[in-house]
Order: structure tokens, then sequence, then C-alpha cells
């Protein structure tokens, strides 16, 4: 019996990392489809709204290497845990009827406090199962979509109920205010302990590695190469979720309900971050990079290909391919970013590379907004569809490299 609580034991750390990264993508998430309503409550426009989430992603963003340069010179633990008890203020903030200066500030507030989660978990899970990182970070990253998928839900579903100390939309975020402050708690609890000595007994020179440090990987090629290729990835994959279900009904001709099934379907493979995950422990990150990219590349290329002649079915087949090669990707990405950075910068050089990421990623939905208002939808897609091509070129020249 002993034994058995033991073997659990041992995933304390993954079931709690995994669980703040749940709930920080629940309670980004919880906001867009709360917007009509909000706009109701406070009087405002969508574009004031927009305005107010856009500045959650841009601080969420900005907080990306700081948090990793601050988990590599203290601890990673009081990184996150900070972060966490930071974001469920700021979701508690909201559990009660508030001017809309409130609304405004507790958003902010969110947005800095789940930045490090991802940044620095990454760095957590890759130290506390160094020879199953992949699988590590597959679950990590199946909650998190779980995360975002379950927000509409629950809005809907508390928005339909009596309140407990406001409007009834009010109680997911005191829900998700209080399980934030629970969870953090058992994470900063339990998961020191399963840290190596590193993470806990650090010594003076592991905590003044100089700023330099950070730059340095970049001038290794095959370190920037991959930057590029993640890159290239967030930018295509962020403006395809922005603008599918859109290209679905001007291009293809499918009608709205059509359309958002499709896109649902899109999320509905997240799954296969658990295989592939696990494959590429025991075969090597790189091939698993190519593949899923390619993948992605074949599945956004099909929808194009296919948007005149064929119907919703082979239509979702494509949404499929692009999927399994989306959602597939993203652990893999992870655990070769955490082999081939040292485990001195790994949290600031992880958070460097995630914030490059994410101002490509936000700033192509602009782009392809201008490019669909001048030459259209589907010429936009064909940029995007040539991203990843180049960036599944990319990846198959690294991993040309790295067998030779």
């Amino acid at each position: 019996m002993r034994s058995l609580v033991g073997r659990i034991g041992r995933f304390d750390a993954i079931v709690l990392t995994s669980g703040l990264w749940f709930l920080s993508k629940f309670v980004r998430f919880a906001f867009p489809p709360l917007f009509e309503r909000l706009g109701r409550v406070y009087g405002v426009s969508p574009a004031v709204l927009g305005g107010a989430f856009s500045g959650l992603l841009m601080v969420y963003a900005a907080m990306q290497f700081p948090s990793g340069l601050i988990a590599d010179r203290v601890s990673s633990v009081a990184v996150i845990g900070g972060g966490t008890v930071l974001a469920a203020v700021g979701a508690l903030a909201l559990a009660v009827d508030s001017p809309l200066v409130v609304l405004v500030g507790a958003m902010l507030t969110i947005g800095a406090g789940t930045g490090p989660v991802k940044t620095v978990g990454i760095r957590v899970l890759s130290r506390t199962y160094p020879r199953q990182t992949g699988r590590a970070l597959g679950v990590f990253d199946t909650f998190g979509t779980l995360g975002g998928a379950a927000a509409p839900a629950a809005v809907v579903l508390f928005a339909n109920a009596p309140g407990v100390v406001g409007a009834g939309w009010r109680t997911t975020f005191l829900v998700a205010g209080i399980v934030g402050i629970c969870v953090t708690v058992g994470f900063v609890a339990r998961v020191p302990r399963r840290l190596p000595d590193f993470e806990t007994d650090r010594d003076d020179t592991e905590t003044t590695v100089p700023i330099r440090e950070y730059g340095a990987l970049f001038r290794e090629w095959r370190f920037s190469v991959f930057v590029l290729v993640t890159t290239l990835f967030s930018f295509a994959y962020n403006a395809t979720l922005a603008f599918l279900p859109l290209y679905f009904t001007r291009e293809a001709g499918l009608t709205t309900t059509t359309a958002s099934l499709l896109f649902s379907v899109l999320f509905a493979v997240s799954l296969v971050q658990l295989l592939t995950g696990e494959i590429s422990d025991r075969t090597g990150a790189l091939p698993l990079v190519a593949l899923t990219v390619g993948l992605a590349t074949a599945g956004l290329g099909a929808i194009l290909l296919l948007s005149d002649a064929a119907g919703p079915l082979m239509l979702g087949g494509a949404v499929v391919c692009l999927g399994l090669g989306a959602h597939g990707y993203r652990p893999v990405r992870g655990a070769y970013l955490m082999s081939v950075i040292p485990t001195s910068v790994a949290g600031g050089s992880l958070g460097a590379v995630r914030t490059i990421q994410m101002v490509a990623g936000a700033s192509s939905p602009a782009l392809v907004g201008v490019v669909s208002e001048t030459a259209g939808l589907r010429p936009a897609f064909w940029i995007l569809t040539a991203a990843l091509l180049v960036a599944t070129g990319l990846s198959v020249l690294l991993w040309v490299f790295d067998s030779a």
C-alpha cells in the first residue's frame, strides 16, 4: 500500500502545476464570452472591452521574460505561487458588483498573475520529470487547452444561475479565485520537495547569472532556427484561430452553425498532446517537431484547396489534420527547448522565446485582417500556409543536421 501511495504521490507536481495552468487559461478565456453582457452592464462599446482584453494579453506577454529571469535567480515555486495568488486576487475582485475601473484593473492583474505559469511551469516539470519531460508537458498543455474550452461553458452555467455575492456571471470568478488559492497552497506545499536540490539550495554564483548569458543562446544557429520555427508557427496558428470560422462562411459557403462546429473540432483533438509528448521522450523531439508542423501545414493547405469543391465532411477531415499537428506540436516544442537550454538560464531564456512567439502571434490577426480587406481571406490564408511550410522545411533541416 505504501508503495502504491508513493507511486501516485510522484505525480502530485504534474497535477498541481497543470491544475494552475488550467485555472490560468480558464480565468483569461472567461472574458470573451462575457463581452456582450459586460457591454450592457457597464455601458461600454466592444472596442473598450476589446482594448481591456488586449491589455490583459499584453501584460501577460510582458511577464514572460522577467518571470523566467526571477525564477532562475530565486525560486520557480515562489514565482508561480506569487503569480497565481495575484491572479486569484484579480478574480475575486470581480466576484462582487464594482465599477468599470475595477473590471479593467482586475483584467490587468489577472494578465500579470497568470503570466509566469506557462514559462516557469515548463521549467518546473522538466526538472521534476527529466526522463518523462515530453509526457509531463503533454499533460500540462492538455490541461491548459481544457481550461480554455471549459471557460465558455462555465460562464453560461453561472450566468443562468443565482449569484452568490453578486450577479450570476460573477460566480465564475468567485469560484476561480477560491479554487486558485487552494491549488496554489497545495502547489507551494508539495512541489518543492519534488524538485532537485538546485531549485531549493542555490549558491551565490547560481543566483547572479549575467544578463548577457541569455543572449548567448541565440548566437547558436540551431537554437535561433528553432526559435524561428516556433515564431512562424505562432504567427500562422494564432491568425488561423482568429479567422477560421469567418473563412468557412465566406470562402467555403458554410452556415455559421457548421463553421462553428468545425471550429470546435480543432480543439476536440487536443488530447493528441498526451501521445506526442510521450513519443518525444522515446524518439527525440526534432522528428516529432517536423512531423507535427508538417501535419498542420498539410491540414491548413487542404482546407484552402478543398474550399470550393468539398463539403463539411472533407473540410472536417482537414481540420482534424490541422488540429492534430498544431496541438501535437506544443509539448514537443517545450521538451526540445528544455533539452537544449542550460539549467542556469532556463527560465529567462524560455521567457524570451515565448515573448517573441507571443508578439508574432499577437500581430498576425491584425495583418490577416488588413490583407483580407484588400485582397480577400483566401490570399491571407495562403500567407499563413506559406509560413507553416517554411517552418516545416526548417524543422526538417534541424532534424537532418541533428542526425548527421
